[in-house]
């Protein structure tokens, strides 16, 4: 074989012939030899491998010397380590010579491609490469169970969606039941009672024993525009369609308090730890204290329509409104002025509702040109997020239990979601209205909901779980009778 000609720069006392490369294969017994050259530092460049021989005078006999001994290459799994080489200002010939040296001692597989660059620089001598496991492989990620892309975190199976009764477990009749956008008539209390306003009366429907309760009735020249319990659950507040507010005691049916300001409907009621706010149609929104003899001790006057929504804060330190002019405003009892103005909403705010798990976290729902859902940081007044749900929101409630809200729609769907925040994925879709799910009620214990709506019904659905177990919500057919009874 004609030999090419070498540019090896070797020291004086060696000569070129004395320079031998030897590779085992398998078997060991196999030597492949090169004699190729052109080697910029002969010494910082050589392989951890087999040089062998490598002698000062073309006389002396060849002796194999190895740094250590590889039985079989094959077994050994070398296509998964990379040598890495310092970089060092060369040209191409060094790079097509470290490419051959590569093949020769490791393989065809080892080599890099032609006209592929080097591998770039480390630290590290040898780099090792994931070896992906075969398809017949014990410890395959398919036989495993997860995806290949997970393979370098352990991947747990999602947890399957909690059930949720598709159907109530209890219907009441509620003749009279007002199929008006603007009301809020019905209220759970914490001691387990519901207030329903159905047309110049108001009804307590206790749960614990279904009984029935007339506690008032308004007369032929006035109805039931709004009914709101207070936190403890022992009095109930009654707005009018003449603009009064009435104060009842709830366990002894006795009213307390006539309380007069507003000069139309007053549709809107809440209550904070001391003071009670209404909201009329006269746009103005009244702060009442009934431990004072005056029928209010301040006035909030922004809404340029009637008020419709209205909830204090669980601390009590911000009352947010929404109104028929499409505005949430946000107030404190610091000032006379709202302390935010927010105006995305495209139609009238009546759902509005404050979150139980984070401080200063705002719900808000937009009539039937808006259909959306909004929350806001009433912190800094950013929205935070939106999401069209395709029909007329009505109502919104945040779960004490769970960091979930559950909305009630109108126009055109009328039906009841619950979402799981912040994702705002849907947990279920309820229906069984057949006119708009005007209003909403939470139990004491928040696993269950009431709905109202214009079809004069009152329908209890199970959607929560409870605190101390937040498994699948039990559907308690069994306990509550499916049958229709009626709540007067």
């Amino acid at each position: 074989m004609e030999r090419r000609k070498s540019g090896i720069n070797l020291p004086p006392t060696m000569s070129e012939t004395t320079l031998r490369l030897d590779a085992f294969s398998s078997p060991p017994s196999s030597k492949l030899r090169s004699r190729t050259s052109n080697l910029a530092s002969p010494m910082s460049n050589r392989s951890p491998r087999t040089i062998s021989n490598l002698s000062s005078s073309p006389s002396s006999k060849s002796a194999t010397c190895s740094d250590r001994f590889i039985p079989c290459r094959s077994s050994s799994r070398l296509h998964t380590f990379g040598l890495v080489e310092k970089a060092e200002g060369g040209g191409t010939n060094n790079d097509a010579y470290s490419r051959l040296l590569k093949s020769e001692l490791f393989g065809s597989d080892f080599s890099s491609p032609a006209g592929a660059s080097p591998m770039s620089p480390s630290k590290n001598m040898l780099r090792f490469k994931t070896e992906n496991s075969g398809p017949n492989s014990p410890y395959s990620p398919s036989v495993l169970g997860y995806d290949t892309s997970l393979s370098n975190e352990v991947s747990t199976p999602p947890k399957p969606p909690r059930k949720v009764p598709k159907t109530p477990h209890k219907v009441l009749d509620a003749p009279a039941l007002q199929d008006d956008f603007y009301l809020n008539l019905v209220d759970w209390s914490s001691q387990n009672v519901l207030a329903v306003g159905l047309g110049t009366c108001v009804y307590l429907w206790t749960a614990s024993n279904s009984r029935v309760t007339k506690l008032c009735d308004l007369g032929p020249t006035d109805s039931v525009c709004s009914v709101q319990w207070t936190r403890e659950g022992s009095y109930i507040s009654i707005g009018t369609s003449l603009g009064q507010v009435q104060v009842w005691d709830g366990t002894q049916c006795k009213k307390v308090r006539t309380l007069g300001g507003h000069q139309s409907r007053t549709g809107v009621l809440a209550w904070s730890s001391r003071i009670l706010s209404s909201g009329s149609r006269d746009r103005n929104i009244l702060q009442h204290d009934i431990r004072v003899p005056s029928d209010f001790v301040s006035k909030f006057v922004g809404h340029k329509s009637e008020v419709c929504g209205l909830k204090w804060s669980h601390d009590d330190r911000e009352l947010a409104s929404g109104g028929n002019d499409n505005q949430l405003l946000v107030w404190n009892l610091r000032s006379q002025q709202p302390v935010l103005k927010l105006t995305e909403h495209t139609a009238a705010v009546k759902a509005i509702a404050w979150s139980p798990h984070q401080c200063g976290l705002l719900a808000s729902g937009g009539g039937t040109a808006d259909r959306c859902i909004r929350f806001w940081n009433t912190t800094n007044g950013n929205q935070l997020n939106h999401v069209d749900t395709g029909s007329q929101v009505c109502n919104l409630a945040w779960s004490r239990n769970v960091n979930e809200i559950v909305s009630t729609h109108g126009y055109s769907q009328n039906q009841i979601m619950v979402w799981k925040y912040p994702s705002m994925s849907k947990v279920a879709t309820l229906t069984g209205h057949s006119l708009r799910v005007l209003y909403l009620a939470m139990s004491p214990d928040g696993q269950t909901i009431v709905t109202g709506a214009g079809d004069e019904t009152l329908r209890f659905w199970n959607v929560f779980p409870s605190v101390k177990a937040p498994a699948a919500v039990k559907d308690n057919t069994g306990l509550w009778s499916l049958g229709r009874t009626h709540i007067r």
